[in-house]
């Protein structure tokens, strides 16, 4: 599939953590031919459009409006805009704004024969239980821990119910990591936390087990996965015409002690641990183990642009941008 030289690529959510990430990414590769679509609001969200080089941004509550007659114009709609927030309880805003939406926007590129690339997520295989494999015929067994992994199955599941998962693409993200998300508040990433409790108070904290018989404190695993790989996946499957849902992540699961360990060792200081309780709204929803299975992907993309360990990706975001305040 070639990305045209003057036709669009839509991104929506934009400013926001991933996708100025893949903004960045495109443009490096000379692509400039963007439109973002966001809601900065009173924020410092707008940080993240520094360096950048794209045609226009649009806001959210206008995108419909600004679709109308552009049809020919649009070549891709990556749609990475969402309520990200694990522990957002509106459940209505949640499927107003994650659910509803993606449909709307879903049904007009499909419409149009336009390529529809959207964000799932790894929340949507709640406690693991189910496994981590991106099989379609395995969507309904999956029972997401909260409602925003919920809001991301029901449009999973409405794209494989109305039959269009061979048009558009699904990418279930895992923990992604790296510059660009300081605006995201609670939901940035752990590494951007651990920074800021090791420049605070010398310390990262940790939370104790809830399933000490499996996990020791802070022995908990997941799939972190650094934002400059996952650009190169979505760039990958846009210059792909592979369809259906697939995973991105490292398809490595490291505790959290290990994520710690390389928060203090890229600042070159000796490490200091405290395990405190896992906050009561979080316990029952907390996902212990997720590892994505990428054969699929791999399969797809043919190859995984994982340029960097686990080790390498934190010392690159903590050295290069949370240091020196930088943003990619």
């Amino acid at each position: 599939m070639k990305i045209y030289d003057h036709q669009l690529i839509v991104i929506t959510g934009g400013v926001g953590f991933i996708g100025s990430a893949l903004t960045r990414y495109l443009n490096d590769l000379g692509i400039r031919n963007i439109v973002l679509v966001d809601e900065l609001g009173t924020t410092e969200k707008w940080k993240n459009l520094l360096g950048k080089n794209i045609i226009d941004i649009i806001d959210k509550s206008k995108l419909f409006t600004w679709l109308e007659g552009k049809e020919s114009l649009i070549e891709a709609i990556i749609h990475l805009g969402a309520c990200s927030s694990t522990t957002e309880t509106n459940a209505s805003y949640l499927l107003e704004n994650n659910y509803r939406y993606s449909i709307r926007l879903a049904e007009y590129a499909l419409k149009a024969d336009i390529r529809f690339i959207y964000a799932s997520s790894a929340a949507t295989y709640g406690d693991g239980s189910q496994g981590f494999t991106d099989d379609i015929e395995r969507i309904e067994k999956l029972r997401p821990l909260n409602m925003y992994g919920m809001s991301k199955q029901l449009f999973d599941l409405w794209a494989k119910n109305e039959g269009v998962l061979n048009r558009v693409s699904g990418l279930k993200f895992f923990n992604v990591f790296g510059p660009n998300e300081f605006h995201k508040g609670r939901m940035a990433s752990a590494v951007f936390h651990m920074y800021r409790s090791i420049l605070n108070e010398n310390v990262i904290r940790l939370f104790k087990s809830n399933d000490p018989k499996n996990y020791g404190d802070g022995e908990q695993k997941r799939d972190f996965i650094y934002v400059k790989d996952v650009a190169a996946i979505i760039h990958a499957f846009l210059t792909s015409d592979a369809m259906g849902i697939y995973n991105v992540g490292s398809g490595k699961a490291n505790t959290w002690n290990s994520l710690a360990l390389a928060t203090f060792n890229a600042l070159q200081l000796s490490p200091n641990i405290e395990y405190i309780p896992m906050p009561q709204d979080l316990n029952d929803k907390y996902q212990n183990y997720t590892c994505a299975d990428m054969r699929k992907t791999l399969h797809a993309i043919k190859k995984l642009p994982l340029s960097l360990s686990l080790d390498e990706a934190v010392a690159d975001y903590v050295i290069n941008y949370l240091v020196p305040g930088q943003i990619w």
